[in-house]
């Protein structure tokens, strides 16, 4: 069902784009398809920011039950470089060595028993 609402939404900014009113003889029918398509793209405006402001209020609500919202999907930028500084530390694994605790110790004095 979004695959027709999507495509639908296409053809109809398609269509607004191909609407010429200069081409139309009559200046009262060129002035009214003018107005009309103010009138549709300022629509179109508003139907845009109440869809997210209503996608936001879902989300709200959901947080509030407990749930969560809709994620937050950020888009891959391509400018970034994949090396990064700690690459080369993960890539060579350092050595396990254990040592001996009596090196770290401290002897501040000595008692001989008998």
């Amino acid at each position: 069902m979004t695959q027709k609402q999507d495509s639908s939404k296409k053809s109809g900014e398609e269509i607004l784009q191909t609407i010429e009113p200069k081409g139309i003889a009559d200046e009262s029918m060129r002035r009214t398809v003018e107005i009309l398509l103010n009138l549709i793209e300022q629509l179109q405006a508003e139907v845009k920011e109440l869809r997210a402001e209503n996608q936001q209020l879902k989300d709200e609500n959901n947080r509030m039950k407990g749930e969560l919202g809709q994620p937050d999907i950020k888009a891959n930028k391509k400018g970034l470089s994949s090396n990064h500084s700690s690459e080369k530390e993960r890539k060579n694994p350092k050595k396990h060595s254990k040592g001996s605790k009596n090196e770290t110790i401290k002897i501040d004095r000595k008692q001989i028993l008998e």
